[in-house]
């Protein structure tokens, strides 16, 4: 599996290690979902800071 992790469109570096705890963390959290195909192919996540609530 390839992950990119992209900070205000600055890619982030990450070794094998770090890479692959962060797929299986967000393979797991999705995978728990309903209506989630297990033949899935990508998983997009956009996270934008809401400032009004921080």
């Amino acid at each position: 599996m390839k992950i990119e992790l992209l900070v205000d469109g600055a890619k982030v570096p990450m070794n094998d290690f770090v890479q692959k705890i962060v797929v299986n963390i967000i393979k797991a959290m999705v995978e728990t979902l309903h209506n989630i195909d297990s033949e899935w192919k990508e998983i997009s996540i956009h996270i934008e800071r809401d400032e009004l609530n921080e």
